[in-house]
């Protein structure tokens, strides 16, 4: 490799935050035409490294050389004058803003001192068909879904002509057929000369996009290896042990049908929907992004509301559009956007761990703070939860932390029915299969759990049962034993009826 391929070195690199060593000595580089896989578990550091190669962080001690020139960058301005582009995992998108708008915030073209809105609908257009996405320059973006905001991202990172791009779980909320887009994009930067930074928890992914892998492992780089290099050996190097089953279930006594969803309708979005989840079982609803299923457990949660069916808990009716009506039944919901919907940001690991059981450890007013931190500690020490302390903001940790926050707020709920919506998006294999061990506690107790994921092979190793929705309806059940990735996705891409089939028959289509 000659010095004119190297795009970007980072060598000794040191950061560390009040009570943590985020990074200590680590080493990177990049070179001109390949994609560099970053790899490692929630919490390793690799957020903490992008965002110095962003601006939003300064190293306490090593270098950072761009081209061969040691640089310092002190924020957002710096890293794109030299030539980085940063897609987080986390949107960073103006809602309220066109498509364009914010494809060009901040380097809008001018005409005769005014914004040249035509020119820069069309210049935002041909981005768009670049990474094959159908939107409007002009449309809003707080009209558009994940998948598309994800599109509008890579688009607008595109625009910056960067000759380093950062990637940071950028197929975390894609279907297989975006992602394969996705991957003829990199490919193509790739031949155009672009570095890519690449981070990703699919571990199939690295070998089908890759050049090299360097995993970083507690703050430190522990080894650089080909993207060829056999999954299993890039476990035991991002975790430090070798994982002998990536989907652990271990099925538990079925009982009674704790939650009973019947003929569950509102118009234009799901239609007569039902089923039941038993004590001690998982249940997962496959299914293409867009067939409802999201929108089917918040209006079983309470909330969205419905227009007709009737949802019921160890037999008795719940009241609709009433979240707090569903959680005084033992309904709990890990929501899709867990930064959205699941935390409060700006608050602490113990206050975050603490929203649902707030209300019954009040007494005239008054909260058992102190019964509250021991139950905190206690959940957060079962969950394995990284933090520098209880009082650590939510903001600060990294996405499996998070996550585990969202679920540990639920287990001291003493929830009976838990809802998880893509419960394991953007984190970790090792932290995947600590949820897996949380979901199998769960049922071994009595819970029924139902599990929304758009990863296939974690619905097919983890479910008992596994429902199927496409347009809106459930187009069919299959046991566990039948449930395949051919007949899950014969049923997903079906024109369902009001037949609802079940078993062996849903699995041949008939």
């Amino acid at each position: 490799m000659s010095n004119q391929d190297e795009l970007l070195r980072i060598e000794g690199i040191r950061k560390t935050f009040p009570g943590v060593v985020a990074l200590d000595g680590v080493d990177f580089d990049l070179r001109r035409g390949e994609v560099h896989v970053l790899l490692g578990e929630n919490g390793a550091g690799k957020s903490t490294l992008i965002k110095m190669l962003s601006g939003a962080y300064t190293p306490d001690a090593g270098r950072i050389l761009v081209g061969g020139e040691e640089t310092r960058i002190h924020g957002a301005q710096d890293s794109e004058r030299l030539g980085i582009a940063t897609i987080y995992q986390e949107f960073n998108l103006v809602p309220d803003l066109t498509v364009a708008e914010n494809i060009f915030l901040g380097r809008q073209p001018r005409r005769y001192g005014m914004i040249d809105r035509k020119r820069m609908e069309a210049d935002a257009e041909v981005l768009l068909k670049r990474v094959g996405v159908q939107v409007s320059p002009r449309a809003r973006v707080r009209e558009l879904g994940i998948a598309r905001l994800q599109m509008v991202e890579i688009a607008k990172a595109l625009s910056l002509d960067a000759r380093v791009l950062i990637m940071d779980e950028p197929t975390a909320v894609l279907t297989s057929e975006e992602v394969d887009k996705l991957f003829r994009i990199v490919r193509k930067l790739r031949e155009d000369g672009v570095g890519i930074v690449f981070i990703t928890h699919h571990l199939e992914e690295i070998a089908a996009l890759g050049d090299r892998v360097t995993v970083i492992r507690d703050g430190k780089s522990v080894g650089q290896v080909p993207a060829a290099t056999p999954e299993d050996e890039l476990v035991r190097l991002m975790v430090g042990r070798s994982i002998a089953q990536q989907y652990p279930r271990e099925r538990a006594d079925k009982g009674s049908a704790l939650l009973t969803v019947e003929g569950l309708t509102r118009d234009g979005v799901f239609h007569d929907v039902g089923f039941e989840v038993h004590a001690g079982e998982v249940v997962g609803i496959a299914g293409l992004v867009g067939a409802g299923r999201t929108e089917v457990v918040r209006a079983v949660f309470g909330a969205d509301r419905y227009d007709k069916g009737a949802v019921k808990v160890a037999g008795t009716a719940l009241k609709g559009h009433d979240v707090v009506a569903a959680m005084a039944a033992g309904i709990g919901l890990i929501p899709e956007d867990r930064k959205g919907q699941g935390l409060v940001l700006d608050q602490s690991v113990e206050e975050n761990l603490g929203l649902v059981t707030m209300r019954a450890a009040t007494r005239a007013g008054l909260v058992d703070l102190r019964g509250q931190r021991e139950a905190a500690a206690r959940i957060a020490g079962q969950l394995g939860v990284r933090m520098a302390g209880l009082g650590q903001h939510v903001r600060t940790l990294s996405g499996g932390n998070q996550q585990k926050v969202v679920i540990g707020k639920w287990l001291l709920a003493n929830t009976k029915v838990l809802i998880l919506d893509e419960p394991t998006r953007g984190i970790d294999v090792g932290a995947k299969v600590e949820i897996y061990q949380l979901i199998n506690e769960l049922t071994a107790a009595g819970a029924a759990v139902l599990m929304i994921s758009s990863d296939l092979p974690e619905v097919l190793g983890m479910s008992d049962r596994v429902l199927v929705m496409a347009q809106g309806r459930i187009a069919g059940e299959l046991s566990a034993d039948e449930a395949t990735q051919d007949s899950v996705m014969a049923l997903a891409v079906s024109n369902p009826t009001n037949d609802f089939k079940t078993g062996k028959e849903a699995a041949r289509g008939h």
